[in-house]
């Protein structure tokens, strides 16, 4: 992250008190309340048009996020997610969607959110306030040195978030934090990385579920997607680690088969069956023409990653 560009802004808005971007007004939307429906409608829509560009200058921290993962991957490590409200909530939507997207164990990536699960349909507030509680939960996580925990708060100040990134630290596990307000200088020393984007106030003052939580969303969709691209998950722009479990997905793998391997449909069906409805096995199957027990043994040979195995998705 770019720290003369945070300091600079932090400095510009010092004059307001509280230099939490998400604490303050926004001069553009002061009077939304007298604009028309469609009015509305574009103001918003033109707040959201800075939400990419802020996303965009923290590519260099995401990417550090991205190889700090992929590393703990490797060291059969997990992925959490620790955040109140929006964030939590952001990040047990990340974390579920990997199972049914990438065919990850449930435990690899997972969301914690102050309040437990309950926090997800309706808010418990004053859960966040409770530090002890965070660090309560990454004990129960078992959380250690092949582990990393990103915590999320738009403020940056949530007392349950910082409460579990202390114990984590405390347990030899590698943090991160994800705010959309200028960081402290202690906030960047203590983490391996800051992601901060900053999508300025907000157009309704404090509602953090709009440009922050989707410049939150679009992070963490960036970190789990590179994530799993990195270690094999994905076969060109394939999500060829998928397991089949529904009549979508089966139609998705069947056609997965017909464009890697050049199968007709009946064939390609065949073949995801014989693979026991795995697409990455299949396709190893079909492209080196073996059976399920030895295409299975040359991906975990290559540590899943296929194209160590059959060569990448164009034939190099």
């Amino acid at each position: 992250m770019y720290r003369d560009t945070k300091t600079s802004g932090k400095e510009a808005a010092s004059g307001a008190g509280d230099t939490r971007l998400t604490e303050q007004r926004n001069p553009r939307s002061s009077r939304i309340d007298q604009l028309s429906t469609l009015e509305i409608v574009d103001l918003i829509n033109a707040e959201d048009r800075m939400v990419a560009e802020a996303v965009a200058e923290e590519r260099r921290s995401i990417a550090r996020a991205i190889d700090i993962v992929v590393d703990c991957f490797n060291r059969d490590g997990r992925l959490f997610y620790v955040g109140a409200g929006t964030s939590g909530r952001l990040g047990v939507l990340d974390a579920s969607e990997m199972p049914p997207t990438y065919g990850t164990d449930p435990e690899l990536v997972q969301g914690i959110i102050a309040g437990g699960y309950q926090a997800l349909i309706v808010a418990q507030e004053g859960a966040e306030d409770s530090p002890e509680a965070g660090g309560r939960e990454i004990d129960a996580r078992e959380v250690d040195e092949n582990d990393f925990v990103l915590g999320i708060a738009s403020s940056g100040t949530t007392p349950y978030v910082h409460g579990a990134l202390a114990r984590a630290r405390e347990r030899g596990a590698r943090t991160g934090f994800l705010l959309c307000t200028y960081p402290s200088e202690k906030l960047l020393d203590t983490h391996d990385v800051v992601i901060a984007p900053l999508v300025g106030p907000e157009v309704i003052t404090g509602s953090t579920r709009m440009k922050a939580g989707t410049a939150t969303k679009m992070v963490l969709n960036t970190i789990t997607t590179a994530s799993m691209v990195r270690t094999g998950r994905v076969f060109g722009n394939l999500m060829v680690d998928l397991q089949v479990t529904c009549e979508k997905l089966r139609d998705r793998g069947e056609r997965i088969l017909m464009e890697t391997i050049g199968l007709e449909r009946d064939a390609a069906a065949d073949l995801l069956e014989r693979a026991g409805g795995h697409v990455k096995t299949a396709i190893v199957m079909g492209k080196l023409d073996i059976d399920r027990a030895e295409a299975r043994q040359r991906l975990d040979d290559a540590n899943g990653l296929i194209g160590r195995v059959v060569g990448d998705l164009h034939g190099g």
